[in-house]
């Protein structure tokens, strides 16, 4: 997607889709290239090597599972034992336990030292903290004192399943691993003969080793994979859309796991739920906006961020989520889908729908198990148009989804009737209204070659999700910090003095943040004549494709989501400076438009640069075209504008000759 530097000041959280620029690193000064060793041909040395890893895990007739593991791991260095200084282990208490029977430290220095049971410690989840509703997610942990270089430690862990609430069925997977970290990994499955298991095994790893065993008395298939780093790093790796080496599960199809997930929901719905609804929104009359019931959920309700493997379909009720004024993200889905249901029938004619989206594109063609699934969404389908909702984020606006989650493929787990058929579906790629962004800047420097600015945006689309996120995850007193990323994106250096932002959680109008930086020493009078570029951010545009091979056809260019961007400017100079304003450029494409402007009027400049995708894509055959369309654009942005006669604060200070009387 085409836009300025925003994403790239602030972090990957929200990547763009294909045809976003990524940053470049800064180039190293000769300080740092002096401080820089030569490449060695020897690898680093690891922080810790683990030279061993056993796992064992049986699985029950009823779903019930017992997995142990024994791992060695050597340290290496500082690094390591700091890794080392605490292990932790995360469990559902509500059907499993965890043990730590064994932690033994053999120092380097000779003698070795075993911790007591006392030492594990039981909390709840740091996430789950201040959520007394979800304390069953739980951590065990150890804490390691003295670790020093050259020690090992070795510990054992147990962690059993039982009545899991998708029991009988369970489902595994595991990938070994190919970096070195691990130099022995022992891998053993035993499995009830008496459950149709489908079992996907990697290519990749030995056949030899990978050989059911067990007696005819017995009541398991055991299988063992014995996994060394020779082994693995020798192993040619051709990873089917990063599909893990081990994948077993007992759901036959993901219609029979799409039906069992619908089981976990909590889909009730009493009188008290709906008077309590009407009353947060405000509503005195039915049918209520569906945006209402939204906006309550997304804004009032606060988000658990529980991973959805942790919370394993245990559901809360509805009735307690909105009571309680939080819920995990899959809570918050739930609750949404059933007050639209309360508002749905017989009343207004919309439908709403529970899916939960993948994480791999390849998902409907995977064997069917729940840990390839991520989150919930809700749909509201009005005739042939649907709608999709992401309350988790609290600060989305309505039938916003993040772009990770467009284009997605989902899951239904709930509509008006049974799933039949084919229960996969793809969520929109488009948002609900077009995507624009405008920057302006009120700027001026003053005659000691001060700059203060003036610059705000206001946005629409990806971008104002991606900053409506950041600026409601952190505390107000950071917002300064926030600020000065995106001056440093924008190409200003200096001191943010003030920050005003619209409030994340208004969602109905555009996202707006304002800022002010001083920057002294912009420019330097005594330089005749001084040049400076127009101060508007810099617009990023999509790269070429790279080469394809002989006989390839060429790759399409993606030029993303469509987005109007438009900048102005306005720069106030001394009395008596010399304005010399570049030419403007117009460019106009089928898939793209671009124009500036630039004019002089007094002691100021007024320069605005506009630039329109039109197009997600265009053919591959059409990349000089494209070519000339970046480097007109490019070309633009590095003229300079040219001032000539400024005067001089040693000027100012000079006084002034008078004829003698």
């Amino acid at each position: 997607m085409l836009m300025t530097s925003l994403l790239l000041a602030l972090g990957s959280a929200f990547a763009q889709e294909s045809g976003q620029k990524p940053a470049e690193p800064a180039e190293k000064t000769a300080k740092e290239k002096a401080a820089t060793p030569e490449k060695s041909t020897s690898k680093p040395e690891l922080p810790f090597q683990i030279q061993l890893l056993e796992s064992h895990i049986r699985y029950e007739n009823n779903g019930d599972s017992r997995k142990e593991v024994h791992t060695i791991v050597k340290i290496n260095n500082i690094l390591g034992a700091r890794q080392f200084a605490r292990l932790t282990f995360d469990y559902n208490r509500a059907f499993q336990q965890v043990e730590i029977p064994m932690v033994r430290i053999s120092h380097a220095n000779g003698g070795t030292s075993e911790l007591l049971p006392s030492a594990v410690v039981d909390a709840p989840n740091p996430a789950v903290e201040k959520f007394p509703a979800y304390q069953d997610v739980r951590v065990k942990s150890v804490r390691i004192l003295g670790l020093e270089e050259g020690d090992t430690i070795e510990y054992r862990v147990t962690t059993t399943t039982t009545k899991h609430p998708l029991a009988p069925d369970f489902w595994l997977e595991h990938t070994f691993d190919r970096s070195g970290q691990v130099l022995e990994e022992n891998y053993e499955l035993d499995l009830p003969k008496s459950r149709k298991v489908q079992l996907q095994i990697s290519p990749n790893l030995p056949k030899a080793d990978s050989m059911p065993s067990g007696n005819a008395d017995s009541d398991y298939v055991t299988y063992r994979w014995l996994i060394n780093a020779k082994d693995s790093s020798s192993t040619k790796v051709e990873n089917r859309e990063n599909e893990p080496d081990i994948v077993l599960t007992t759901f036959s199809n993901w219609l029979q796991l799409s039906n069992r997930l619908r089981s976990c929901l909590k889909m009730v719905f009493p009188t008290a739920i709906w008077a309590d609804a009407m009353r947060k929104v405000g509503a005195s009359s039915e049918p209520v906006a569906r945006r209402s019931l939204y906006d309550l959920v997304s804004t009032k309700i606060e988000t658990v961020d529980l991973p959805l493997d942790l919370a394993a379909c245990h559901l809360r009720f509805p009735t307690e989520v909105l009571s309680s004024g939080y819920g995990t993200p899959e809570d918050k889905a739930n609750l949404l889908a059933v007050l639209l249901i309360q508002g749905e029938y017989e009343k207004v004619p919309w439908i709403p729908g529970l899916w939960l989206y993948a994480k791999s594109e390849s998902a409907e063609n995977s064997l069917p198990r729940p840990s390839i699934l991520g989150g919930l969404l809700v749909s509201i389908s009005v005739g042939k148009n649907r709608t999709y909702l992401d309350p988790s984020l609290e600060v989305a606006p309505y039938g916003v989804l993040p772009v990770q989650l467009r284009r997605k493929k989902i899951l239904e787990i709930w509509g008006r009737g049974p799933i039949e058929g084919d229960p996969w579906s793809t969520t929109p790629r488009d948002l609900p209204f077009p995507s624009r962004q405008s920057v302006n800047v009120e700027a001026s420097i003053g005659q000691d070659g001060t700059l203060k600015a003036k610059v705000k945006y206001t946005l629409r689309g990806d971008n104002e999700l991606l900053l409506r996120v950041t600026f409601h995850q952190t505390p107000k007193e950071r917002w300064k910090d926030v600020a000065g990323l995106l001056a440093i994106s924008d190409g200003f250096r200096g001191q943010v003095t003030s920050v005003n932002v619209s409030d994340p959680m208004a969602t109905k109008g555009p996202f707006t943040v304002e800022y002010e930086i001083v920057q002294a020493k912009f420019v330097d009078w005594s330089k005749k004549p001084v040049r400076i570029p127009a101060l508007l951010p810099q617009i990023g545009l999509p790269d070429l494709p790279a080469k394809t091979a002989a006989g390839e056809a060429a790759h399409a260019i993606e030029l993303g989501t469509p987005l109007d961007v438009d900048t102005q400017m306005t720069l106030r100079l001394p009395p008596g400076v010399k304005i010399e304003a570049p030419a403007g450029t117009s460019v106009q494409r089928d898939y793209a438009t671009f124009s500036s402007k630039y004019s002089v009027a007094a002691n100021t400049v007024t320069a605005s640069r506009r630039v329109n995708f039109l197009l997600r894509e265009i053919p591959g055959d059409r990349a000089m075209d494209y070519n000339a369309f970046v480097r007109a654009v490019q070309n633009d942005q590095a003229q300079m504008i040219t001032l000539v006669g400024a005067v001089t604060p040693t000027d100012i200070a000079k006084p002034t000759r008078t004829a003698p009387k």
